[in-house]
């Protein structure tokens, strides 16, 4: 997988298409990566220590990493062509 933790992607497929968002964490095994604000979904969560109230919950679900396109900074392509 070529993207990693930190990187900048832009949303390809989905409710979501055509965001962008930072991947904040990757799931290799299943080939999917959780961007931060996007895949959004609620979750009945019952009261326990973690979350003394309960209610609902806005967690960020994984998305497939093949739905997902890692976007270049403008620092980083200038750096490139420099080195050339």
């Amino acid at each position: 997988m070529k993207i990693k933790v930190g990187d900048n992607v832009k949303i390809l497929a989905g409710k979501d298409r055509g965001k962008t968002g930072m991947v904040t964490k990757t799931l290799k095994k299943e080939d999917r990566v959780v961007v931060e604000g996007i895949n959004v979904v609620k979750r009945h969560m019952k009261p326990n220590q973690m979350n003394q109230n309960g209610g609902i919950v806005e967690l960020n679900a994984p998305i497939h990493v093949s739905n997902v396109k890692k976007i270049e900074t403008t620092s980083e392509k200038t750096k490139k062509a420099k080195k050339d």
